[in-house]
């Protein structure tokens, strides 16, 4: 095999709070230079070379996880003002096709077929941005570069012909007025991609002259704009890390003025709904934990609001959802959901409770206030993506559909379990893990471990059906549920950011050692897998203990912490200074530099690595995986056998290969990275 690509070394001194750092990999950054295109060509043709051995199991890989789709699988439709609206795919095709009709087995119409409009691009994603109040025009979102910038379209139904309004450059979230005419949209800022702007436009005129409704002059916070579940109020969102701010305006008004429900304060995070004379506010106002409130529409403000559920130290208020009769509550309970019912009449109120060791569920379709069926999917490990009605009121509940895995698949050949390790500190991090009930534990088994552990996410344990692959050659697929999501209530998310963000590190190390010790994984065996800021997890763990792994495989992943968090023109970074620090003040500076990964690469044998970028990203740009590539190689001791593997999608931005089936080729290539390196162990 040919020896890998070197990058060229061009030292820029970044100097700051009186310490010069050395990035030798600096001019990586410009995107539109011949030079660094065609270093990430070779970068991939290397990853191709080194990976040819495995060619014939990726393409295995490939056949095995697509095989196991319907090649005509259809949503369940959901009812929504006298129609029914699904989506449905075409044999062979990447994209959904999207459909309503009158009656179950009424006549189709197609809304929009996302494989024609796909044609020609080598990207694509959709958004259906909403219906208008008659149902009569359609917008739609597209992008086709994948920088999550998008063109809105419209679409009348009645004709079936697009309208002449276009919309370019704009995040594709969208609210209607109830005059079926107007509209606000959001739009970034064009160098920082922060949505910054909403702008009301109305059917018939020149996009060019929407009037500028809102925009929001502090650069940590980003908008959205949404219509309330009554479709009474047209909401704008102003969200930072850790405060929030909320406008309304009368849906039939479009042309009046927003007002301010409650203005922010540092620290509330505050989102809101409305049904029938109250606006509904999830709030952590006195309850870290969050707690629901009520308001009458004359008296928004936080002086006049009444408490309907109260807060719980150990019980994490997630969401909430309106019916007239219902209110539903998402929670979160020992690290596990649960769905509250409670009648407005007080007369019923229960939880639906599930029975997996871990689940995840999800309140979905539910855009109807007069009803008394919600609408929910469950899966859990081994348990594929189900969809259910339950009637509130006779607690009847009705499987609709579970996604259909082709070939041979029986859920209870696998195990699902739930672990609790103990951290470096005493405290108990939950690790979810699965594996088929035949495979060969008490150290054997190769493992792969998944970690987050950032923004108050939380890590579900759902479903894959790509991911039988892996445990069908005898795999045990882990998630460590690490500090900095949200599984364990609003203080698991405190003690994992900032600086705290080191809990996360430790906790993913305690859970990889205890995985070994109690069994579950050969210790020559053991990988790590993360993406994004799960790649700065895994990126950090590499350089605290580069012997606990085999391999690595870390996509798009954030290692370029200091340097990223310290340049404000690049996309997201002044949103993100109240979930990593802002390194312009010393304090989050020297703790920011303690762990980011590209800063601590130094002269050792890491273990072997996979590591994705895409050129469009605009989450993690491609050139911090890239940089850290290079650096990783620059210090391979010579007698080194480890692979450190780029792979860049030129073609694509944060989330890889659009497509049902062509993103799972680059799941194939990680896939036979890890069972590659699984068989080369004794």
């Amino acid at each position: 095999m040919s020896q890998p690509p070197i990058a060229k070394k061009s030292p820029v001194e970044l100097l700051k709070h009186g310490l010069a750092r050395i990035d030798p990999y600096y001019w990586l950054r410009e995107r539109d230079d011949p030079e660094v295109i065609s270093y990430l060509e070779q970068e991939n043709a290397y990853t191709e070379e080194a990976m040819a051995h495995t060619k014939k199991l990726q393409t295995e890989l490939f056949e095995e996880i697509i095989g196991r789709l319907a090649p005509d699988d259809r949503s369940v439709p959901y009812r929504q003002e006298g129609y029914l609206y699904y989506h449905r795919f075409e044999k062979g095709r990447e994209y959904a096709v999207h459909c309503r009709a009158t009656e179950p087995d009424g006549e189709e119409q197609v809304l929009v077929n996302g494989s024609l409009l796909s044609e020609g691009h080598p990207y694509f994603a959709l958004i259906l941005s909403g219906m208008s109040f008659d149902q009569r025009i359609l917008a739609y979102a597209t992008d086709t570069i994948g920088r999550r910038t998008y063109t809105i379209r419209f679409k009348d139904l009645q004709s079936d012909a697009l309208l002449e309004d276009t919309i370019p450059e704009v995040t594709g979230d969208l609210a209607w007025a109830a005059d079926h005419r107007t509209c606000f949209y959001t739009k970034q800022h064009p160098e920082t991609l922060r949505a910054f702007r909403v702008y009301r436009h109305r059917l018939g005129t020149d996009p060019n002259d929407d009037a500028l409704v809102y925009e929001e002059a502090d650069d940590t916070f980003d908008l959205a704009v949404f219509t309330s579940k009554s479709k009474s109020f047209v909401l704008i969102a102003s969200e930072a890390s850790e405060s929030a701010e909320y406008r309304y305006l009368r849906t039939d008004d479009p042309e009046g003025v927003f007002s301010i429900l409650q203005k922010r304060e540092p620290g509330h995070e505050y989102s809101v709904n409305h049904c029938g004379n109250h606006f509904f506010i999830l709030t952590n106002s006195e309850a870290k934990n969050f707690r629901l409130m009520k308001t009458a529409i004359a008296t928004p403000g936080r002086a006049h609001w009444q408490e309907v559920i109260a807060h719980r130290d150990d019980v994490l208020l997630e969401s909430f959802t309106l019916f007239e009769n219902y209110l539903v509550l998402m929670e979160r309970h020992r690290g596990l959901q649960r769905i509250f019912v409670k009648s407005w009449d007080r007369e019923q109120k229960y939880y639906l409770n599930f029975d997996d060791a871990a689940y995840y569920v999800h309140l979905t379709d539910n855009f109807e206030l007069d009803t008394d069926v919600l609408r929910f999917t469950y899966s859990s490990f081994k348990t594929p993506t189900s969809t259910y009605d339950y009637d509130m009121g006779t607690n009847e509940k009705t499987l609709l559909k579970r996604d259909r895995v082709l070939g041979e698949f029986d859920g209870e050949d696998y195990t699902s379990e739930r672990l609790q390790v103990e951290a470096h500190d005493g405290v108990q991090v939950p690790v979810s893990l699965v594996y088929r009930k035949d495979t060969e534990l008490h150290g054997k088994a190769p493992l792969v471990l998944y970690g987050y552990g950032s923004y108050g996410i939380t890590m579900e344990a759902t479903f894959s059906s790509a991911r039988l692959s892996l445990l069908n050659r005898g795999f045990v697929f882990a998630i460590a549920h690490v500090r900095g999501g949200e599984e364990l209530g609003r203080s698991w998310y405190e003690d994992g950011k900032r600086l705290n963000k080191r809990n996360s590190f430790m906790d993913f190390i305690a859970s990889a050692e205890h995985l070994v010790k109690s069994g579950y994984a050969h210790p020559k065996k053991l990988f790590a897998w993360g993406g994004s800021a799960g790649g700065l997890l895994v990126g950090a763990v590499a350089n605290m203990r580069p012997e606990l792994f085999t391999g690595i495989v870390a996509l798009v992943p954030f290692v370029d912490v200091v340097t990223t968090m310290l340049d404000e023109t690049i996309p997201l970074t002044t949103g993100e200074y109240l979930e990593w620090g802002d390194p312009r003040e010393k304090a989050h500076f020297d703790y920011i530099l303690s762990y980011s990964p590209y800063d601590h690469v130094e002269r050792r044998s890491y273990p072997h690595m996979l590591v994705t970028a895409g050129l469009h990203d605009s989450q993690v740009q491609y050139w911090e995986p890239a940089k850290w590539v290079a650096k990783l190689r620059d210090v391979q001791p010579e007698s080194s056998q480890q692979r450190i593997l780029l792979n860049t999608n030129m073609e694509a931005g944060h989330h890889g290969a659009s497509g049902r089936f062509e993103t799972h080729r680059e799941t194939a290539l990680a896939y036979a990275f890890l069972i590659d390196l699984a068989t080369t162990v004794e």
